[in-house]
């Protein structure tokens, strides 16, 4: 649809985005030693095992204490910790660049909103709800999930809440660099991924996922941005 490449928005609370750098670096390295032949043979088995299967983690619960039976759990794990591993699983180097990409332009701003730890807290909250509305919708799903994908749709609905006036620039059709409006093209980001959620059958995105991460980070960054952060790009009106 789009490619983001960056916005003219400039950090305000904190000297440099810790916290998205962090997990970049960590879903980067995750996908270089554990999940191609750069570094060692990829390890199929940790993938599938920490992936988050719908039909195996409903069926031992969240609070489970025993290990799923089912043919992706090669490496014993119980289920309820698939929850944080999937999100830095990847299918293959366009999957972990997009979302690394996404990560990068928006998280920054949603850091310096948020705070450090509080926006760590906000990606993994972010990330859990996405599998879990996945999960919960999908329930007989034996398909393994995995991605950021879930957790960054979380910071894209949090950065439309808090910056739709700042301009952004983005890759149109994968090749034309053009500068628009965050409200604009985020608001139809939004929207595309509400419509194939409703369309799409038998493809391997995971729209429900994104869906449960916008849906929680639009309400998170309401309660857990700084004060005196305000949304929208604006303060609130003064009672004259």
């Amino acid at each position: 649809m789009f490619v983001p490449l960056y916005d003219q928005n400039p950090l305000e609370n904190i000297r440099f985005q810790f916290v998205t750098l962090a997990l970049i670096v960590t879903n980067v390295v995750v996908f270089v030693f554990f999940q191609t032949d750069l570094i060692a043979p990829a390890n199929m088995q940790a993938t599938t095992s920490f992936a988050v299967v719908p039909i195996e983690l409903l069926r031992e619960g969240l609070f489970g204490v025993h290990v799923a039976e089912g043919k992706h759990n090669l490496i014993p794990i119980a289920e309820r910790w698939t929850l944080i591993t999937y999100m830095f699983l990847h299918g293959n180097w366009a999957h972990l660049i997009g979302n690394m990409l996404f990560l990068w332009v928006f998280g920054d701003n949603v850091e310096d909103a948020l705070g450090h730890f509080r926006f760590l807290i906000f990606y993994l909250l972010c990330g859990i709800a996405a599998a879990l509305a996945h999960s919960w919708l999908l329930p007989n799903s034996t398909l393994p999930l995995i991605g950021a994908s879930g957790a960054t749709s979380g910071v894209v609905a949090a950065y439309l809440m808090l910056h739709p006036r700042v301009r952004v620039w983005v890759l149109i059709l994968y090749r034309i660099p053009v500068p628009i409006n965050a409200g604009y093209v985020l608001g139809l980001w939004v929207a595309w991924q509400i419509l194939n959620a409703f369309i799409s059958h038998g493809d391997n995105v995971a729209w429900w996922a994104h869906i449960g991460g916008m849906t929680t980070g639009a309400f998170l960054v309401l309660v857990m941005r700084r004060p005196g952060v305000y949304l929208f790009d604006r303060p609130p009106k003064q009672p004259a």
